[in-house]
């Protein structure tokens, strides 16, 4: 059985596209997943499953949650061993944290059309792009009166399109505790 999180994106945010846990749990095991596990309210879900490809994972259970929930919800499929290997790359290790850091990861569907020069710092916003490759963006975010994590997401959003989806980097460390 190999293990896989799927990432959602953009549920249970601001009061829209609300999806209760065990309503999701129970839509992966009608997909027949074993395992399933959710962890927090953001749309992560741990499953184990005997067949099937990334590509392939994230359209089955993005239709699976369309006809249980009533709405499309953008669905990002990692292998337990790919966030593995992320971590053990160490992108934040070099980061000194304080009350305003945020480590995020923004997981890509497809390579990104905008190449940036890494590390890269917009002049005008508080964040860094620390790496950047076809499968995901590393930043730190530096909290203050210029630059909140809403001004994060509109950047990504605008520069690597809307089929990405973002976690701080501690659910990344939750998620392979298991």
């Amino acid at each position: 059985m190999a293990k896989y999180v799927a990432f959602l994106r953009g549920i249970n945010v601001g009061g829209n596209k609300m999806v209760k846990m065990d309503d999701l749990k129970r839509a992966f095991e009608a997909l027949k997943f074993q395992k399933v596990k959710t962890l927090l309210a953001s749309g992560n879900v741990l499953f184990e499953t005997a067949n099937g490809n990334d590509t392939g994972l994230g359209v089955k259970i993005a239709e699976k949650l369309k006809s249980v929930f009533g709405f499309e919800v953008g669905v990002l499929v990692r292998s337990i061993e790919e966030l593995q290997r992320l971590a053990n790359s160490k992108p934040f290790e070099k980061i000194k944290a304080t009350p305003q850091t945020r480590l995020y990861t923004t997981f890509l569907s497809e390579k990104p059309k905008i190449a940036l020069k890494i590390p890269f710092k917009p002049a005008d916003k508080d964040f860094r792009i620390l790496r950047a490759s076809k499968d995901e963006v590393c930043i730190v975010l530096t909290l203050s009166p210029s630059t909140q994590t809403i001004d994060l997401m509109a950047f990504l959003d605008k520069h690597f399109g809307r089929q990405i989806t973002t976690r701080n980097w501690n659910t990344i460390v939750k998620i392979l505790k298991g």
